[in-house]
This record gives structure tokens, C-alpha cells and sequence, in this order.
């Protein structure tokens, strides 16, 4: 059956992307890639100190939605959708990036993590995906694509990712089980999994120069990723040329993940 899509395909597409910290983020690599697409962006900044940063980029983008989120903050997720409620009624795009561990956690052997640091990355980095999920399907009155970031590490052991392996783990099923609980409302879900990129969540990860360096050796590409390169794969799973995929772990690496 013919499908019409529109040109360019997101034009008019409302989404809301999750966990700019930067010019550097993944998640602004979708939100360009978004625009560019001319889909409406709503766009979030953690805290006042990242405001400075990320306000200028929403800006840049005409993002006519603007607001904080901090998950770990009661009722800030809940206020979020309520002036997407207001203002657009509807949601089309949901783009989840943000983690978190605690740095004694993150940068201690998963053995000396403790339970509520392995609590707190859970929550943030993956349980909040499922609650952003439970308050956007209501408004995919259309169908509709969500988006979770991952790492090759949720599947194979990468050193020094220590805790976050399991929870990346844990949000990769997250998004298999959504992706079978909302496919009959034409919702779609994907985990993608990006190389190793040179953003401020990564920084936090010890000997990642050494993670960067050996990425480029395995790649059969032979280069890095950048934040381009995700969020042009994102913005391909959203249109309508990706309408019958859903529940993938989608890999932009440059071919790391096929290499032994």
C-alpha cells in the first residue's frame, strides 16, 4: 500500500528531544537533524547552570519549547508534558539521552557499586525512559518513534563502563518490551547504540581517549562517529521509510559492533 510522505518527511512533526548539555550532545546531533527535516522541536535543559549552554541552541533552532528537566525531581517531568499538552496537543518524536551514575560508581568495578548508586543510574538512565514513555504514547494519537541511547557495552563487556553496562543492558529490554506493548497503537521503539563519542557524559568514563583510539582501529570504516551521524539515523527511524521497524538496537559505529 502507498504511503504519502510528506517533503521533507518530519515537516510538521512535533518532537521532543531529551538531554542536550551542549554544542557536543548526542541529543543536539537529533535535534539538528530534526530541523533540518523541519519537524517542531521541544527541547529541555537540566539546570540553571546548563541553561546558558543549551538556551542559545534551542534558540538557534526555533524551538518554540523550552523548559527544565531534571528526572530525579518530582513533578518537573509531569509540567513538561503539560505544556506540550497545551501547546501542541500532540507528540511525535521522543528522544531520550540522558545517564547518570555517581562518579565514586561509575568509576569503581561493578563489584564496589553501591546499591543505591546502581539505584540512582537505573533510574536516571533507564527507568526514566519508561516514564517519559508512559506520559508521550497518549499523545502519538498517530503513531509515533521513541528513542533511547545505549552503548555496545550493554552487550559485551567494555572496560571501564563498569555499572552502566548492566543498565544500559536493562534500558536496550526496555525498549524490545515497550516496542511490543505500544506497536499496536503504530508507536515504534529503538535503542541505538553509538560509537564512542567525545561528549560530557563520556568524560565521565575512565580511560575513555583509550576507548576513542581503539574504536578507530576496529572500525571497517575506519573513523569515528559524530553526533551528526546519530541523530540522521534517528531522524530516518522516525519518518515513514522506517515504518515497519521497530524493537532494534540500531548500531552507528562504523562497524565496531561486527568485529571480534
Amino acid at each position: 500500500m502507498a504511503v504519502e510522505i510528506p517533503r521533507p518527511p518530519l515537516k510538521g512533526k512535533k518532537a521532543l528531544v531529551v538531554g542536550i548539555a551542549n554544542e557536543h550532545s548526542i541529543a543536539y546531533g537529533c535535534a539538528k537533524a530534526f530541523h533540518e527535516l523541519e519537524a517542531d522541536l521541544a527541547i529541555t535543559y537540566l539546570n540553571e547552570k546548563s541553561k546558558q549552554y543549551v538556551e542559545p541552541l534551542a534558540t538557534a533552532l526555533g524551538a518554540p519549547i523550552f523548559m527544565p528537566l531534571d528526572v530525579s525531581q518530582p513533578g518537573q517531568l509531569e509540567s513538561l508534558f503539560e505544556a506540550i499538552t497545551r501547546q501542541w496537543g500532540r507528540l511525535d518524536i521522543l528522544v531520550h539521552s540522558i545517564a547518570f551514575a555517581p562518579k565514586e560508581d561509575l568509576q569503581g568495578g561493578l563489584l564496589d557499586c553501591s546499591a543505591a548508586g546502581f539505584a540512582k543510574a537505573m533510574d536516571i538512565s533507564c527507568h526514566s525512559f519508561i516514564r517519559m514513555a508512559k506520559l508521550t504514547a497518549p499523545l502519538m494519537t498517530e503513531g509515533g518513534a521513541m528513542f533511547a541511547m545505549s552503548y555496545h557495552g550493554a552487550n559485551e563487556v567494555a572496560p571501564n563502563y563498569n555499572v552502566m553496562g548492566p543498565v544500559k543492558a536493562a534500558l536496550e529490554a526496555a525498549c524490545r518490551y515497550l516496542a511490543y506493548e505500544l506497536g499496536h497503537r503504530k508507536i515504534r521503539v529503538h535503542a541505538i547504540s553509538p560509537g564512542p563519542l567525545k561528549t560530557r557524559a563520556a568524560s565521565g568514563l575512565k580511560d575513555f581517549d583509550l576507548m576513542l583510539n581503539e574504536a578507530v582501529a576496529r572500525a571497517p570504516l575506519g573513523e569515528l562517529v559524530d553526533i551528526m551521524d546519530v541523530g540522521f539515523t534517528c531522524a530516518f527511524l522516525a519518518t515513514p521509510y522506517a515504518r515497519r521497524l521497530t524493537g532494534s538496537t540500531v548500531y552507528v559505529d562504523g562497524g565496531v559492533n561486527i568485529m571480534a
